[in-house]
Order: structure tokens, then C-alpha cells, then sequence
């Protein structure tokens, strides 16, 4: 006879108070970073615009339609008429999958700028508490930054929290490109850092990532996309240990993988809740998707890597230091993200992330997971050091998709 004690009720009800026991320990300790919401949406006023527009004659098209749709439409455009549009809607072409990159450039400057003025004018806003007048003088900050140099951002909305993406390299002349997907609190304002902490950002991660990609293969062209354009969690709360922002995420990150110019192959690296997003993706990604590669991953979402449904090969890690490995592994009626990619019960080639530190460290120069990054995002599969206990990453890399 089973106890009550065994009962598979109680077990599921233990985990679910083990989960919320390690989120409250890790909310104590540092994870947690609340942050306060704008509420102007410049993008949407910019859309309701564009929705009534014309060009030579023509609507504009749907900013939903598919990518290819899109640049069809701007291949169809003269030059002159295409900065027009980018001249005129910044916030909406800048942010188009499928127009010309160069064009979103140009256009997120616009935008950026616009932004800045804005912003500016914010911070000497006597109507704001001191607290907004202070998130005005950072989202300011970020801007400025933002605009500094030749950067090139593919992604720019400054409504809410905020979204961007950067790229570093050339997209339209790449052999290989790589798109970095960031994990919770997540924004404009968290977009970057300065000084010992800065590969912890999207930004560092990436442009470690794509510093690493020129040392492991000179002769490749690559680049590599900071990708900060979903929603994400804040903290650790409910959206944390739920899929919904996920999801939602996953459908704008396939949106951008269909838009990317050529027909090079692109890899994903996943950290943190970035990697539930791209579990969530994965049975969807364009087939252009050679690798999926995530680090400090609490769950994909699914049981094993079969499960995700992707011809793209799954590569997964975690450094010994990470807190990550203390959130239990499940998923009950939507709460948690199921099982441990470093599992080798998952199935994913595991690999060797020695030298990294604790749960940000992962894109740190000099560390084997960012080398066996950088070795993925170039497709030098043979460069790959595998962690010393898989017996299947040793034996199973190879040159070609897993069918």
C-alpha cells in the first residue's frame, strides 16, 4: 500500500514549495531588481500613422506581414523613397524584419535621437517624483550612449521598459551569424554595463561573443546580434517560472531570424530564461538555425531535446558555481520549465564551461564557455571541449544537423 507521504499529490506540492523556497533565497540574495515602467508608447502612436500612410500611390504594408513580404515591399521602393519612410517613421521601419539593415540603422538613430530630445526634456519635468526624474536621467544616459560612434542598432523602442538589439559586424556579408538572447530583467536600462560586470549585459555578451568568433576563425565573416527585443521577466516572480512571456518572446525571435538578410546559418545562445524562450522556439525556428547552444538554463520547456523538434543541435552548459542548479527541474500545471539540459538524460551535447563564474559569467574572455561559443558560432564543431562526463558531445559532434 502507498503512503500518503509518497503520494504523487504531496510530491508535486514538495516541489512546488522547493521552487518557491529557492526563489525567495534568491530574491534576498541579488537576483531580484524591480524596475519602474514608462508609459509613453511613441512606437504605437508611430504605427497608427504608418497604418494610414501612402507611398507613390500605395498603403503601406502591415508591419506583421512576413519578413519576405516586407523587403519585396522595400526592394520595390526607389532609394530616395526609402530613407523618406525611414526619415519620417524611424520607430516603425527601424523595427521592420525584412527592410534593408543599413535602412534600420539609419532609421533607429532617427529614433534614437527623438528619443534623446524627449528624455531630455523629461528630467527637467518638475511634475515627475524624484524617482522618475532620476529613471529619466538614466533611460537619458542610455540614449546617449546608444547614439555614441557607429553603433549599429537593428532594434530600437523605447515604450515601457524598453527593447533593443545591436549588431555587431556585417549582417549582410556574414558567413555565420549569432544572436545572443538575454534571460530576466532584461531593458534598456540593463541593456549594458560598464567595468567588471559588463559581459553580464547583452551588449558584453555579445560583442565578447563576436571578439571570440574573429580569434577562433579570422577568415570567417561573422556577426552577432545583442538580441534585447522581448519582454522579460522582472525579477523573480510569477512570469519567471511561467512560459507566457516565453512564448511571446519566441514568436518575435523567429520573426527576426526570418528577416535576417542572406541565407547564412544563424546560432542561438541562450542564457538564463533566455533559454526557456528558446526551447519555446525551437519546433518553430527557420531551418537556417544550425545550433542551439544554452547556459545556466533553469528548463527548455521540454523533457528531453527530441522533444523540442528541431534539426538544429542542442548544446547545453553550466559552471559548477551557477545558482541556477539549485531550482528544481519541473514542470506542474505551467509552473516551472522541466528538465535540466545538462542532464545527459536530456540529450544535449554537454559542454565545458570551466573557468566561467557563477550565473553571468559565461561570456568572460579566457573561459572555456565562451571558446566553445565562439567554436559554435563559427562552426568549428571539432574546437568543441566537451565536459569530461559526456560520452555522447565527444562522440557526437560532427559536421552536420542531427536528422
Amino acid at each position: 500500500m502507498t503512503s500518503f507521504d509518497s503520494s504523487p499529490t504531496l510530491t508535486a506540492w514538495r516541489a512546488l514549495l522547493a521552487i518557491a523556497v529557492v526563489f525567495v533565497m534568491l530574491a534576498t540574495t541579488g537576483w531580484t531588481a524591480v524596475r519602474h515602467q514608462h508609459s509613453a508608447a511613441p512606437r504605437e502612436i508611430a504605427l497608427a500613422a504608418w497604418a494610414k500612410d501612402r507611398i507613390a500611390g500605395h498603403a503601406l504594408p502591415d508591419v506583421g506581414a512576413p519578413a519576405s513580404r516586407l523587403a519585396h515591399f522595400f526592394t520595390a521602393l526607389t532609394a530616395g523613397q526609402q530613407v523618406a519612410l525611414a526619415d519620417k517613421y524611424p520607430l516603425v521601419v527601424g523595427n521592420l524584419n525584412g527592410a534593408p539593415v543599413e535602412l534600420r540603422y539609419r532609421a533607429n538613430r532617427h529614433a534614437l535621437a527623438q528619443a534623446e530630445t524627449a528624455e531630455e526634456q523629461r528630467t527637467q519635468d518638475t511634475r515627475l517624483s524624484p524617482d522618475g526624474r532620476h529613471q529619466a536621467v538614466l533611460r537619458l544616459a542610455r540614449f546617449r550612449s546608444l547614439l555614441a560612434g557607429d553603433r549599429q542598432i537593428l532594434t530600437f523602442d523605447p515604450s515601457g521598459r524598453g527593447r533593443a538589439a545591436e549588431v555587431f559586424g556585417d549582417l549582410d556579408r556574414a558567413d555565420r551569424i549569432s544572436v545572443v538572447v538575454p534571460g530576466v530583467d532584461t531593458n534598456l536600462l540593463t541593456l549594458e554595463r560598464t567595468g567588471p560586470k559588463e559581459n553580464a549585459a547583452p551588449v558584453g555578451m555579445a560583442r565578447s561573443l563576436y571578439e571570440a568568433e574573429r580569434s577562433a576563425r579570422p577568415a570567417s565573416h561573422t556577426a552577432v546580434i545583442a538580441w534585447a527585443d522581448y519582454t522579460t521577466p522582472v525579477g523573480i516572480g510569477m512570469d519567471a517560472v511561467l512560459g507566457g512571456l516565453a512564448s511571446e518572446g519566441a514568436v518575435r525571435l523567429n520573426a527576426l531570424v526570418e528577416g535576417l538578410p542572406g541565407t547564412s546559418g544563424v546560432s542561438l545562445f541562450c542564457h538564463s530564461y533566455g533559454s526557456v524562450l528558446c526551447g519555446v522556439a525551437a519546433h518553430d525556428l527557420p531551418s537556417r538555425v544550425s545550433d542551439i547552444a544554452v547556459a545556466g538554463s533553469p528548463g527548455m520547456r521540454a523533457d528531453s531535446a527530441g522533444a523540442l523538434h528541431t534539426r538544429a543541435r542542442v548544446w547545453a552548459m553550466r559552471d559548477s558555481d551557477d545558482w541556477i542548479a539549485e531550482v528544481p527541474n519541473m514542470e506542474v500545471g505551467g509552473l516551472g520549465h522541466g528538465a535540466d539540459p545538462v542532464d545527459p538524460s536530456f540529450g544535449a551535447r554537454i559542454v565545458s564551461a570551466n573557468g566561467a563564474i557563477g550565473h553571468s559569467g559565461y561570456f568572460e574572455p579566457g573561459t572555456e564557455s565562451l571558446d566553445n561559443f565562439a567554436a559554435i558560432g563559427v562552426g568549428a564543431y571539432d574546437s568543441v571541449t566537451c565536459a569530461s562526463s559526456d560520452l555522447a558531445c565527444h562522440r557526437e559532434i560532427s559536421g552536420e544537423p542531427e536528422t
